[in-house]
């Protein structure tokens, strides 16, 4: 196995690992933000047996009954619709809280590490945390874009500066999908 490091902005140096390296590792981090949530909410869990390796494990879905209060307590806090949220959580990561993108995207609402620092999200994987940040970067690009769903939602999926550059929703088939599939689900 080989493992580098890398110099992250302002934030200092941090390991890299091979891909099946990082799913171990999220999927240790969701199940350590799952017991923490457990344990505030006095749920009980049975216990966790791997039937694999990190690369052929799955991450389970989170329950609706854990993610519904965590979406609408983000979205009161940031006054967002939380169906709204609901469905970006959906498509982002099919509601699994240790998803990782191929290019970095964390968690629930798949925050890029960068943008995961500057809302303040220490644990990416933690579902409240996810939530709550992902919620507080829609209501900031809501604001950015004076309320124009159709803009926030393609600059949280392609940036900011790829919205700005083409005066509009990029003409990037991923983020256009991405678009229109969640505004279809808030309908």
């Amino acid at each position: 196995m080989r493992w580098g490091w890398i110099l992250i902005g302002s934030i200092g140096w941090a390991q890299t690992a091979p891909p099946a390296e990082l799913l171990r590792m999220a999927m240790e981090k969701q199940r350590a933000a799952v017991r923490k949530q457990a344990e505030t909410t006095g749920a009980w869990l049975l216990p966790w047996s791997p039937t694999g390796t990190a690369s052929e494990a799955a991450c389970e879905p989170i329950a609706d009954g854990v993610v519904t209060p965590l979406i609408e307590s983000a979205a009161k806090s940031n006054s967002v619709q939380p169906k709204l949220l609901r469905a970006m959580i959906e498509q982002e990561s099919a509601f699994r809280p240790c998803a990782v993108s191929s290019k970095g995207a964390q968690g629930l609402m798949q925050l890029k590490p960068e943008t995961a620092g500057d809302l303040g999200v220490k644990d990416p994987f933690d579902p409240k945390e996810n939530i709550e940040g992902g919620a507080k970067y829609l209501k900031q690009l809501l604001d950015k874009y004076k309320g124009d769903l159709k803009l926030a939602l393609g600059a949280y999926n392609a940036g900011p500066s790829a919205v700005d550059g083409a005066n509009g929703v990029p003409d990037i088939p991923e983020t256009r999908d991405y678009v229109d599939a969640i505004l279809k689900k808030v309908k």
